[in-house]
């Protein structure tokens, strides 16, 4: 038998479902697409922070599997006519993947099962639990965080799959050499890609330095490592399961101490899940401007806005330094996210969706249901209960940077844009008002 991994957000040998499920084979083909976003809002390709991390992975990922006989292809274009491609190709009998949320990529998985001549096996994909697990239905699956949580909070988590001792060979086959990134870790937050890095930052943040003692109060830190957990790079393109980082606080809990802090952690984990889910729930609805919610918001395109607002060149010092931030390394803090969005939803009166599709081309950490729906939860149409959240950016300033030092360090003081008027096209007319 002839098998093809197809891997995702799945980037690991170790608690990996599906790839286990191909140690019988005859021969075992790795592949990996790279990922190529919707060019909405003028948004083409991914940044090149997000570009870097990924292929520092898919490196990492690469060199593992070399250490077991295997190799790793990796290819370009939509998996609707890349695999079929490759099945052919290499004369594939059986297929498989994990699965990943998001509208687009279910569509190209369905496409797949129906028109492949081969089996497509879809295993669970990086999460804490399978549906079988909740006590629930999905048409009882809640429309938000709380009442979620509390119904799988006690749940147990299943124990960690093993990686595998030995693979079968690939193919007769060009692996070609993953072309280096052009950039390289900002040095104002040096998060390299790849499961050892992943590994190294897991057991530094709870073991090592114990930051997780205090997680509650310092999570909020607009810097990064100085509170941050960061893991959300590695959880997100797979190079560590979830369930990793869930049993590494279980047993931080177990051996050192338990309190509102570790179970903090534990409880981001939750929401990350509860994301996925509804994503998968949500379809479309997650691209739409009103969500879940009937009709629409009065918001419009103002190209100019969302310029400024990309480069960090608003009247918001806190927000032009977390864009530049973000641009710069490739990752935000969430309460730095949640400024970001309301800035841009209520200050700059713009659709959410184009915050969203810019943030998902430079993240590092980018997760379709996280994403979208932390995006839909700001702008009042997805899971918050109040309707949207619109921060006081002058709070939140003297709350999180009182003294000035992040927006210094980040260049967030900026001259006072002039303001202008638009023409009935919602297109800048030249000129200050």
């Amino acid at each position: 038998m002839r098998h093809l991994h197809w891997f995702q957000n799945d980037l690991r040998l170790a608690d990996n479902a599906a790839l286990l499920s191909a140690c019988d084979a005859e021969s075992l083909l790795c592949l990996y697409l790279l990922p190529k976003p919707r060019p909405w809002c003028n948004l083409t390709g991914i940044g090149p922070q997000r570009n870097r991390f990924l292929r520092e992975s898919l490196q990492a990922l690469r060199e593992a599997l070399q250490e077991l006989g295997q190799d790793l292809m990796v290819l370009e274009g939509s998996p609707e006519l890349v695999i079929p491609q490759v099945v052919e190709r290499f004369s594939i009998d059986t297929v498989s993947t994990s699965q990943t949320p998001g509208w687009y990529e279910t569509q190209a998985l369905q496409f797949l099962a129906e028109r492949l001549p081969v089996p497509l096996t879809v295993h669970p994909g990086n999460t804490l639990f399978t549906p079988d697990q909740f006590p629930f239905s999905w048409d009882e699956y809640p429309a938000t965080f709380s009442p979620f949580r509390r119904k799988v909070e006690q749940l147990a988590i299943a124990p960690l799959l093993s990686s595998p001792e030995k693979l079968p060979p690939p193919p007769a086959a060009q692996f070609d050499a993953i072309p280096v990134a052009a950039a390289s870790p900002h040095p104002g937050l040096p998060l390299p890609g790849g499961r050892t890095a992943g590994l190294r930052r897991l057991d530094q943040f709870l073991f090592q330095e114990a930051g997780i003692v205090d997680y509650k109060s310092t999570r909020n830190d607009l810097n990064g490592l100085a509170g941050s957990s960061t893991l959300s790079p590695w959880i997100a393109n797979g190079a560590l399961s979830v369930k990793e980082v869930a049993h590494a606080i279980f047993r931080f809990e177990k051996e050192r101490v338990a309190n509102e802090s570790t179970y903090w952690l534990y409880f981001e984990l939750l929401w990350r899940e509860f994301f996925h889910w509804r994503a998968m729930l949500d379809g479309l609805t997650l691209y739409r401007q009103s969500g879940r919610h009937k009709g629409s918001s009065l918001r419009s395109f103002d190209p100019r806005q969302f310029a400024r607002w990309c480069a960090g060149d608003t009247d918001y010092p806190l927000v032009n330094a977390l864009m530049h931030q973000l641009t710069a390394t490739g990752w935000m803090s969430n309460r730095g996210r949640q400024i970001a969005a309301s800035c841009l939803i209520h200050e700059l009166n713009l659709d959410w969706r184009y915050g969203a599709a810019f943030f998902e081309q430079q993240l590092i950490d980018y997760d379709v249901g996280s994403n979208y729906g932390n995006w839909q939860y700001i702008a009042g149409v997805g899971s918050d209960p109040r309707g949207g959240r619109h921060f006081n950016l002058e709070k939140q300033a003297a709350q999180y940077d009182e003294a000035g030092v992040f927006t210094r360090k980040w260049d967030g003081f900026r001259v006072p844009q002039p303001a202008y008027e638009v023409d009935g096209a919602d297109w800048p007319i030249t000129g200050p008002r």
